[in-house]
């Protein structure tokens, strides 16, 4: 087995802990939700015996080793389970509603990135500068303000006000029909079959959720960028790269660049993983079809197996986003090998 090979699995074999903890954790907190779903879902008219009835439809009349020794089987055999507020299995509502949640959050990185770490290079060379400030100002303004805020002002003003922008209501307007599902992602969907009338119908809906959620991860970016930035800069190995007489450019993208990555990615990754589950309140203000309102609505109502789905799928996203993280380290500095220990 190659270095690489095995080190993928070694951190894949450290993850399953993780994910075992996860599972034990949500199981535990979603039972100590307040309220009673069999009340819940019985209805105001419901008679003791009917409750009773919908609580041992639902499994709660059990034990709780026994409610998870159950809910473990299941896991096994891939079935989350079915949402009492839904009435559809857990698997397909998160399927249908992860790809939506997933096109804003990479959509709205792949914006702050292209702005972020330009302007943290700009800002590092240049300390002091109208551009530092620049950064500085964006890097206030994007920890500063609440996301629901900005949200609603961009509404505000580009819907309401300017009249450029269409109704925040959802991925789609009304008058346009969704695209054969293929990755569940519209844009690509919509490409794929060559539909472009739809393809700038969802690129519409998406600018402002997107844009919303870019100044919310445009601040650490650009913020861990200059500060990498900054201390490759006056790192050793610049200064001799600069006394062996290298040229400007190489320099500053071949060797303060590609070290300064590191932080970057890595914040990149804590980024991606804290924004794609903490995206409800864009979602809210936007009508947006994600997880992250599936997950409250379920919370609303105690619904446990919505609950324990998107924890569950949260927690293997974030195994698996660690796990690119630590392959991407190997590519930007072969330093950080892959051999396993």
């Amino acid at each position: 087995m190659s270095g690489r090979a095995a080190a993928i699995l070694n951190r894949v074999a450290q993850a399953v802990p993780v994910v075992i903890g996860v599972v034990v954790i949500s199981f535990l907190l979603t039972r100590a939700l307040p309220g009673d779903p069999a009340v819940q879902f019985a209805g105001v008219a419901a008679t003791p015996e009917s409750i009773e009835q919908v609580r041992v439809a639902l499994g709660l009349d059990k034990s709780l080793p026994e409610q998870f020794v159950i809910y473990v089987g299941q896991l096994i055999q891939g079935d989350l389970g079915q949402s009492v507020s839904t009435g559809r299995p857990v698997s397909v509502e998160l399927a249908s509603r992860l790809p939506a949640s997933l096109e804003l959050t990479l959509t709205a990185l792949i914006v702050s990135c292209l702005i972020a770490i330009p302007l943290g290079v700009l800002a590092a060379t240049k300390p002091g500068s109208w551009i530092d400030q620049l950064c500085r100002i964006l890097v206030t303004a994007g920890v500063s303000l609440p996301t629901f805020f900005t949200g609603i002002v961009l509404i505000y003003v580009f819907y309401y006000l300017l009249g450029i922008a269409p109704s925040p209501l959802g991925r789609l307007d009304f008058i346009y029909l969704e695209p054969p599902r293929v990755t569940g992602f519209f844009l690509i969907d919509a490409a794929i079959i060559g539909d472009w009338q739809t393809w700038f119908g969802a690129l519409k809906q998406l600018i402002l959720p997107a844009a919303t959620l870019a100044l919310f991860t445009l601040a650490p970016i650009a913020r861990m960028t200059r500060a990498a930035m900054l201390s490759a800069l006056s790192a050793d190995f610049v200064r001799t790269a600069r006394a062996a007489g290298l040229g400007r450019q190489k320099v500053l993208f071949g060797y303060a660049f590609r070290n300064a990555l590191l932080p970057v990615v890595t914040t990149l990754g804590m980024v991606f993983s804290f924004v794609l589950g903490a995206n409800v309140l864009v979602e809210k203000v936007f009508a947006w079809p994600g997880i992250g309102s599936y997950a409250v609505e379920a919370l609303v109502v105690s619904d446990y197996a919505a609950v324990q789905g998107f924890v569950l799928a949260m927690a293997m996203l974030f195994v698996l986003l660690n796990l690119i993280i630590d392959l991407t380290y190997t590519a930007i500095d072969p330093r950080f090998g892959t051999s396993a220990k």
